[in-house]
């Protein structure tokens, strides 16, 4: 990992639980685009939003688990240190500044992230921190909702993989990758029932949910 112009990539979310659906689509991602390193972020809640079950400690503990045996992958869990909601344009820019102006970074989002992403505090400077990279979702439109939004989106598209690793920052790379439909909110459904969640979620990660009484 010494390799100070390697692509690494930022992967955040609420992980209430971390499930499948995070995890299969990035490490596909990572053999599609050539990442030596994912940084998964979980976010901290604003305190007006709905609050996760899990407590941030705990949420930060189950990712543990589910990243153990996967080399890919880092947590980074300086957004759940904070008291203040987590802006990706602030934690991006941080980021990049720690990562010098060199390197080539990215952050991964869904395809319906994209689509409300000129909503985003700041959003506008996102880019000059670092690219984009958009998992697809098989059968969803890629058109923004409005036309200023689908020329930002065209001007900064690339179809180039290269120049993800070659440029730091700029691209919005749209990544063909499989979509797994899994959500938390489904899980936390199946395990207040006590209904097998085998499939969709770590073994380790199933094994602290149920030791620490989570999702009942």
């Amino acid at each position: 990992m010494g390799d100070m112009n390697q692509l690494q990539a930022l992967f955040g979310g609420t992980f209430d639980p971390v499930h499948y659906g995070h995890l299969l689509p990035v490490e596909a991602l990572a053999n599609l685009v050539g990442l030596g390193r994912v940084t998964i972020m979980p976010n901290n809640v604003p305190p007006h939003r709905p609050q996760p079950e899990a407590s941030a400690a705990q949420r930060k503990t189950m990712l543990e688990l589910a990243i153990a045996d996967k080399p890919l992958f880092a947590l980074d869990d300086r957004e759940l240190k904070r008291d203040t909601p987590s802006w990706s344009a602030q934690t991006l820019q941080e980021w990049r500044e720690e990562q010098g102006p060199t390197r080539p970074l990215a952050f991964i989002i869904g395809q319906d992230s994209l689509l409300t992403f000129p909503t985003w505090h700041r959003y506008d400077t996102i880019l000059s921190q670092c690219h984009l990279i958009v998992c697809r979702r098989p059968g969803y439109a890629m058109v923004m909702d409005s036309e200023v939004d689908q020329q930002w989106l065209l001007q900064h598209q690339t179809h180039r993989i290269d120049d993800l690793h070659t440029l730091p920052a700029g691209k919005i790379y749209l990544a063909e990758t499989p979509w797994f439909n899994i959500s938390a909110t489904q899980i936390r459904a199946r395990l207040a029932r006590d209904e097998n969640c085998d499939e969709l979620v770590p073994t380790r990660v199933l094994d602290y949910i149920r030791e620490q009484g989570l999702y009942r």
